[in-house]
Order: structure tokens, then sequence, then C-alpha cells
């Protein structure tokens, strides 16, 4: 147990609860690495046959990822992994790759990083009053391929360029159409519901969910981006980053005011 991450296990159900409300339960690198950590134990004991992973509170599942939060506790084990990857990529990966079925249960709203780490889960069950949304339009960012490509995998191609292009909030049925969630459940169902549903996939075969979720991951991949392509987006991501319209998104935001782009 960690202030930033609160687990248990029960009846080879685990349960992750990130636990930052007074940030909105946004992703710090520690919360990001707090997840891998847990996940990769709980992957190697094989106690757990499905994953719940929800926030703390009745507002936020996530608003997104903590750019001002710095990494203060990095295992050794962790330094290394970290050199060839960042705590966000490695924990999106960690979840996704989990080798039983993972669950997002939608507390609250989900933006950014936050709503990435719910489209990374298997299934997302969400209160029937939650929002989410894709932000870095608003901000002045590009979004790295790997994730636009989680999705574009669990979304489809046109429904990813409605969510990223138009960098609207979504609310309701608009999120079970869009296939953001699988359902939306009455708030005071919502934990029962969740619990049926994760309780049902724990008493089916080990093999059975181990195999076919490793087969569907691999059914599901997109094409990775490699040469030029890989190149050309990491070059949009520098101009981007270094533009000063994410100043201005970035103020905007802050201030509570509609940004006003110059497209430099």
């Amino acid at each position: 147990m960690t202030d930033i991450l609160q687990y248990k296990i029960e009846k080879q159900i685990g349960w992750m609860t990130l636990n930052r409300p007074e940030k909105k339960n946004t992703l710090s690198p520690d919360l990001l690495l707090s997840i891998h950590r847990v996940l990769r134990d709980w992957a190697d004991s094989d106690a757990v046959r499905a994953v719940v992973i929800t926030g703390t509170g009745d507002r936020a599942f996530s608003a997104g990822y903590d750019i001002t939060a710095i990494p203060t506790e990095i295992s050794p084990e962790d330094a290394e992994l970290l050199k060839n990857t960042n705590p966000l990529t490695l924990a999106l990966d960690t979840v996704k790759q989990f080798p039983y079925p993972t669950i997002a249960m939608l507390n609250g709203y989900a933006y950014g990083a936050g709503l990435n780490l719910a489209i990374c889960c298997d299934m997302r069950i969400g209160a029937e009053d939650i929002a989410a949304g894709m932000p870095p339009a608003r901000l002045g960012l590009v979004y790295h391929p790997e994730g636009l490509a989680q999705f574009v995998e669990v979304l489809g191609m046109a429904r990813t360029r409605e969510l990223f292009l138009t960098a609207a909030t979504f609310r309701g049925p608009e999120l079970s159409s869009m296939g953001i969630v699988n359902r939306l459940v009455h708030r005071d169902s919502l934990h029962d519901t969740v619990t049926s549903i994760a309780s049902a996939i724990s008493a089916n075969a080990p093999l059975s969910l181990k195999g076919m979720k490793r087969i569907l991951n691999s059914l599901a991949r997109c094409a990775p981006l490699a040469g030029e392509a890989l190149s050309e987006a990491e070059s949009l991501i520098h101009a981007a980053f270094n533009s000063h319209d994410l100043k201005e998104g970035q103020m905007a935001f802050i201030e509570k005011r509609p940004p006003v782009f110059e497209g430099r």
C-alpha cells in the first residue's frame, strides 16, 4: 500500500485505486511506477485473475498526466527500465499486457493520459454522469503515436479522429456510442456492477483467459510507426512542444479563457 496508490486482492480480483484526490487523481511518475510495480508482482504471483482500476472519490477517475510532478521513488530496477522509456509508457504498457483481463471503473471524468489509461484496459464501465475527452489540441500538443494507436485499436480511426481533432468533452450516451465505455450504469450500482463482472471473469479458466487475451492483443495490435514516419512524428511532437501555441494553451487553461492560437 502506498499513499498515492491503494491496492488489495479480494477473491482473485485485484483492486487498484488512484489516490491523489487533491490533484484530481492525475498520473504522477511515482503513481505510474507504482502501477507498474503492483501489476508486475500480481502477474508474477498469478494470484489475480481480474484487475479493476478506479479513482478515489466520485469526481475524477483521472484528469491526466501531472507534468509538474517529479519522480522520487525510483528503484535501481525501475531506473534501468526508464532508460529506454518513460513512466507513462511503462505503466500503460504494463496495464495493456497484464496477462488477465483488466477493467477501468470510471467513477468520474477521465481526460488526457487518464483516459488513455482507461483505454488500455480490456473493459471500461462508467457511472452515467461521467465525462471524457482528449485535450491535446486545445493545449497545443501533439499526442504520441503509441497513444494514438491505442485509441485507434479500441475506437477505430474515425472515432479517434473525432476525439482528438475536436478536443471536445463527451458525456452520457455519447461515451457508449463512441466505444469509450462498454456500458454506463447508475452511480449507486457502479461498484456492484463492476464487482459482478470481475467475479464472473475470475471464475473462468485461467489458461483460457490468458490465452485469449494474448491472442486478442496480437490481433488488435496496430502496426507501429517506423523509419521516416516515426522520425516525422517525433519532429512534429518536438515542434509543438517548443511552440508559442503550447505556452498560450497552458496560460489559457490556467486563466480559464479561450486560447488564441497563432500557429507558431
